[in-house]
């Protein structure tokens, strides 16, 4: 029975799909973000093919109140997606051709608009809405101008659960855009394309403080007892658990849950930042994280395989899921990607990964 499961497993692996992934140094943001991105962008196949004529919806990578700082220093350079990558990416997308470029995050603990989050985060709000046509931003957390929530369903039924509702900004999208950070996860082992992604779901059906029988589109609080410890349901509006009496355990919760999602919302493009951040954990909130400079981005069209290079370029790739289960590996048996990267392409600067 060993063997044939074995077996099973090898044979998901082979059929989960592979994509290359770029790697550039990037030493400072101070350098011509939009030149690096751009060859990151044509090493993957050109950015107007896969944009052009398109709604874009990108979710930056927020985590956190923006009145936490680590050391005192800016959000970007630690644990929030850098402005400057925000903007070097969105120039171009805008210069690509994209029709409609729409920039989302769940802002942590509130329904206020994305707008205010961003300018208490120290942001040029105004030049990122006039580097290219179309830019709207939206926080995803509450309902906000939209008349209902879409609903993911996850392929094969769910682990966790068997859909989630969330802004339809998910949904009526062309292409979705996930913007990562570079760092280590002190739940999920690491926090790249794939657990940005956790982000997608509104605090106002998933939060602490949703409602019972329908979202509370005031919510003040994050996704711990839900999610985390899955101590009460989301709001019945919404699909339910599947299994009450699955793991309450955090490190095996949250992963899950990140690969369902990624399953049923593909990312169509990763871009990871990792040119300054902090390693240990995800945020000022973790004791023990220390300030770093990798000097490197990122980018794949494939989630997982631009995940499984991230880790690589980390050197984290022995300790990260010691304590939590692997959601590389879940999102590869789920079909997302290879984690494998004997199979990943790696185009650029590949000397930034540890040798196979």
């Amino acid at each position: 029975m060993a063997a044939a499961g074995g077996a099973a497993v090898s044979g998901l692996r082979a059929a989960a799909p592979a994509s290359p992934v770029s790697v550039a140094r990037c030493n400072s943001y101070d350098e011509d973000l939009a030149a690096v991105l751009g060859k990151m962008f044509d090493q993957l196949g050109g950015l107007e093919r896969l944009v052009k004529g398109k709604t874009v919806t990108v979710k930056l990578n927020l985590t956190g109140n923006p009145a936490l700082r680590f050391e005192g220093r800016p959000p970007g350079v630690t644990h929030y997606t850098h402005p400057k990558v925000v903007l070097a990416a969105t120039y171009l997308m805008g210069r690509a051709g994209a029709r409609r470029i729409r920039l989302v995050e769940g802002a942590a603990e509130t329904a206020a608009p994305l707008e205010e989050y961003l300018l208490d985060s120290g942001w040029n709000v105004r030049r990122l809405k006039n580097i290219a046509a179309g830019v709207e931003f939206e926080n995803t957390n509450v309902l906000g101008k939209n008349k209902q929530y879409g609903r993911l369903k996850v392929p094969g039924g769910g682990l966790i659960y068997p859909a989630y509702d969330v802004s339809p900004a998910y949904l009526d999208t062309d292409v979705f855009v996930s913007m990562a950070k570079l760092k280590e996860h002190g739940t999920c082992g690491v926090t790249l394309s794939l657990k940005n992604c956790f982000g997608i779901t509104p605090a106002s059906i998933y939060g602490d403080d949703a409602g019972v029988e329908e979202p509370n589109e005031n919510p003040t609080k994050g996704r711990v007892k839900i999610f985390h410890g899955g101590q009460r349901e989301p709001s019945k509006s919404a699909p339910q658990e599947l299994d009450s009496h699955s793991s309450r355990a955090p490190g095996y919760r949250v992963p899950h849950i990140v690969a369902e999602l990624t399953a049923a919302r593909p990312v169509d493009l990763a871009i990871i930042d990792g040119v300054e951040s902090i390693a240990g954990g995800e945020g000022p909130w973790i004791p023990g994280i220390r300030y770093v400079r990798p000097g490197v981005l990122i980018a794949g069209r494939n989630a997982v395989c631009t995940d499984a290079v991230g880790t690589a370029v980390m050197r984290v790739e022995e300790k990260a899921f010691q304590h939590c289960s692997n959601t590389l590996l879940l999102a590869e048996r789920m079909g997302v990607g290879t984690a494998d990267r004997r199979r990943i392409e790696v185009l650029g600067d590949s000397g930034l990964l540890p040798r196979l």
